[in-house]
């Protein structure tokens, strides 16, 4: 029977987290906590570290926050429906192995908990907003005082609309004084969720400029013939009704899923060896390729952050300038998270790589974006209205690409010049 490593995977995200930074990811490192493979399906990893006061004479003002949505279930239950359709089909047919029998009754337990809730943010997810809103709160305090504004704006994704709704919630009934306006509307698509026509073409899944490149690295890494021997008992069904490779990356999709929804199911023990990590690398290449700045897009995917940090900027002036906004609250996806970490400059998310096998060393996507992930400024003010400004990415204090003698505080015009130079 499977080991139910759901637990173990919450304990082990929160107690490694600090340890991430951008170091090589290893196969010992995902064997450790397998959750980590889900790259981008990473259940959010709850911080632990302190901050650093403010240097003497200043308070926060002011907070910019872009989140992803939280947890959620895989996007169609046609992603866990045809692996359960064709393990049912086989073992009809007497086609599979006593471990194939326990995987097939598992789906079919897991099955009543999934159906029709393709693409839904899961209790989790709710629950991860409310954690960030709670600790944005009580970390903050001084910046949402009675009568100040909070924007909340998400994409049309309902995802991101429930994750926007959990998050304002639970900081409305911490700070209920606070003047709240929730929108989710296509006006504000083109910075919430922008990706230019030129970014499409070198990002496209058929025809992008690295498709054979990766088609061939795949090939290389994804093996599955020793979990078919294991699954099956009947090498003929195999070989007129599965398709090895989909069906292990069925599996792997499935497996990381498990961390993102209530449940008790695993199905890690699928995988052996190197074989989770093989699938993660091919993912994590994928990740990067579409979202961060691969050396041979020459800056076009990273660009889609552009209007974003245009709207950074431009709502940070006037919360600054007017005094009345406590917080602006973006809610959108994990392809707008990586390039706006990738522009803004922070730790080392704008390296720039080309060959598949070289990324996972540089780039890493469940440190860039796992669920829930977010990037927030912290503005503060001293009586000389003199203003700083701290990154946060995952509520950990971070670097950008620029010197600070005050770190992790940067003074905002100096950012603000750097920042603006970006755009152009």
């Amino acid at each position: 029977m499977a080991i139910n490593s759901k637990k173990l995977c919450v304990i082990l995200t929160a107690a490694l987290a600090c340890m991430d930074g951008m170091a090589q990811t290893s196969p010992e490192e995902l064997r450790a906590n397998p959750c980590k493979a889900g790259g981008v399906y990473l259940a959010y990893p709850v911080p632990t570290e302190a901050l650093t006061p403010a240097p003497k004479g200043y308070k926060p003002v002011y907070i910019s926050h872009y989140g992803r949505h939280g947890s959620r279930y895989l996007i169609g239950d046609r992603d866990y429906g045809w692996v359960v359709d064709l393990f049912n089909d086989a073992r009809q047919h007497n086609a599979l192995t006593e471990k194939g029998k326990d995987v097939c009754d598992r789906l079919n337990k897991l099955w009543p908990e999934v159906e029709h809730r393709g693409g839904d943010l899961s209790i989790i997810g709710v629950q991860q907003q409310q954690g960030i809103a709670e600790r944005m709160y009580r970390n903050y305090p001084n910046v949402f005082k009675a009568g100040q504004k909070v924007s909340a704006r998400s994409t049309m994704s309902l995802r991101c609309a429930m994750s926007m709704a959990a998050f304002g919630d639970r900081l409305k009934t911490l700070a209920p004084q606070l003047d709240f306006l929730y929108e989710a509307s296509d006006r504000y698509m083109a910075y919430l969720n922008y990706h230019a026509d030129s970014s499409n073409v070198f990002t496209h899944d058929k025809t992008g400029p690295w498709v054979e490149e990766y088609r061939k690295f795949e090939e290389e890494k994804i093996q599955p013939d020793r979990m078919m021997k294991a699954l099956f008992s009947d090498r003929q069904y195999v070989r007129k009704k599965v398709n090895p490779t989909n069906l292990m990356w069925g599996f792997y999709w499935i497996a990381v899923d498990m961390q993102d929804i209530p449940t008790d199911l695993s199905f890690f023990d699928v995988f052996e060896g190197d074989e989770l990590f093989n699938v993660w690398q091919c993912n994590n290449y994928r990740f990067y390729v579409c979202n961060a700045n691969h050396a041979a897009s020459k800056g076009i995917v990273v660009d889609n952050a552009t209007h974003l940090l245009r709207n950074i900027i431009e709502s940070a002036d006037e919360a600054l300038s007017k005094g009345d906004v406590a917080a602006t609250l973006r809610f959108g996806h994990d392809g707008n998270v990586i390039p706006l970490l990738a522009i803004l400059g922070i730790e080392n998310f704008n390296v720039a790589v080309e060959a598949p096998e070289e990324v996972y060393k540089a780039w890493c996507d469940f440190q860039a974006a796992p669920m829930a992930a977010n990037v927030q400024m912290v503005f503060y003010k001293n009586k000389s209205n003199d203003v700083l400004v701290k990154f946060m990415h995952n509520e950990r204090e971070v670097h950008i690409a620029m010197d600070s003698d005050i770190w992790p505080y940067y003074r905002w015009n100096d950012v603000r010049e750097y920042l603006s130079k970006r755009l152009k």
